[in-house]
């Protein structure tokens, strides 16, 4: 079961072929250690690679600094395998409460409770990329924090 769907990447019943999925699991590249890195941090685009659509194969603008423009190889994979650009840096989720917390105990005004009227010059404070609230005076928060 286990053993045979990591040998060969065919995960599925073995009986039947056709429901099998093929290429879910690779055996790891460990050519030199560059090449190591490589494979580690490569990604994969779930598309036909007889497929002759170009926008799967194209960089979306949202992959700046995330993926690499130039490390993708040639032949039918070209564009649909993809690598990590150099400096990206992939880290697990956390709990954004504890931050938000300890902002708001140092005159962070959460969103719900914000008036743009009241105070329109307030920057706003960004948490993970979601808007949280805003702060009077960010050069002090930033100092803080």
């Amino acid at each position: 079961g286990l053993k045979y769907s990591l040998a060969t990447g065919n995960w599925g019943d073995q009986k039947k072929a056709a429901s099998a999925k093929a290429g879910v699991s690779q055996v790891l590249n460990r050519y030199t250690y560059a090449s190591t890195l490589s494979h580690l941090r490569r990604t994969n685009t779930p598309v036909g690679r007889d497929g002759k659509l170009a926008k799967p194969r194209q960089l979306h603008n949202s992959h700046w600094g995330l993926v690499c423009p130039a490390e993708t190889p040639e032949g039918q994979a070209c564009g649909l395998v993809k690598n990590l650009s150099l400096m990206c840096y992939v880290s697990v989720g956390s709990d954004a409460s504890p931050i938000i917390d300890f902002m708001t105990q140092r005159n962070m005004q959460l969103l719900e409770e914000y008036d743009q009227n009241q105070n329109p010059d307030a920057t706003k404070v960004f948490v993970n990329g979601v808007w949280v609230g805003v702060h009077s005076n960010a050069q002090q928060l930033v100092t803080v924090v």
